[in-house]
């Protein structure tokens, strides 16, 4: 696909935190050197722990948010560590995929 399309693979690091985890996911990608990321508050799903409803109740640290960030692959591994580690005893999603992007100067 790289070369048909002119595209770069890259990795897609997709992690779901409480708010409250949120300042150390974003640390976590500075530390990588990710040069941004996105950020959704107040989602909303369904998993272990029943049906969490996104809306912001009392703060945002009562809700939950998704945080995407693309990087190289060889950045990966001590990102996906650092997530490891926070969600061994937090809960949470990490979700990891390849990804094609058109611009990588932005990645790097």
């Amino acid at each position: 696909m790289d070369e048909a399309w002119g595209l770069t693979r890259m990795t897609k690091v997709e992690v779901v935190v409480g708010g409250e985890d949120v300042p150390v996911v974003t640390e976590l990608f500075s530390e990588v050197g990710a040069r941004g990321y996105t950020a959704i508050s107040n989602v909303s799903g369904l998993g272990h722990s029943g049906y969490h409803q996104g809306r912001l109740l009392f703060n945002d640290r009562s809700v939950l948010t998704i945080l995407t960030v693309v990087l190289p692959a060889e950045r990966a591994t001590a990102l996906l560590d650092g997530l490891r580690s926070l969600l061994a005893n937090r809960s949470g999603v990490l979700l990891v995929s390849d990804t094609w992007v058109s611009r990588p100067e932005y990645f790097q």
